[in-house]
């Protein structure tokens, strides 16, 4: 791809949620910026977290670990249609503050590798 036709990845975006995605440098095929999401019940709630990640073409991946005392560690893979960033997002928590079984109050539990994995997938437009 030549210099004429190259993607600038830098700059603001936000998902259907509202969270933002904010990349400052796109040099060398790297990706490096901040997250911040815009779910309450997320492990990365409440915190700006800086992203690293990789781009080709139209390809981009970039992940980042959560701030606080959850391990939590989250992955967007994705591909640029007109404007938009498809991507789809593994994340996976070593524990959640969550009812341990119905009608129980929260409590911090490790999860079973069963449910410590979330997938899905958003849609990043630049703002």
């Amino acid at each position: 791809m030549d210099s004429a036709s190259r993607i600038e990845w830098k700059g603001s975006w936000r998902n259907e949620y509202g969270s933002r995605l904010t990349i400052t440098d796109d040099s060398d095929g790297r990706l490096t910026g901040t997250s911040e999401t815009a779910l309450g019940d997320s492990a990365f709630a409440g915190s700006t977290v800086p992203i690293i990640g990789l781009h080709t073409g139209p390809c981009a991946q970039f992940s980042f670990v959560a701030a606080g005392d959850i391990p939590s560690i989250c992955s967007f893979t994705g591909l640029l249609r007109d404007g938009n960033l498809h991507a789809a997002w593994h994340v996976v928590s070593d524990q959640a503050v969550k009812p341990p079984h119905p009608g129980a109050p929260p409590e911090l539990l490790t999860l079973p590798w069963a449910h410590a994995v979330l997938t899905n997938s958003d849609t990043f437009t630049r703002v």
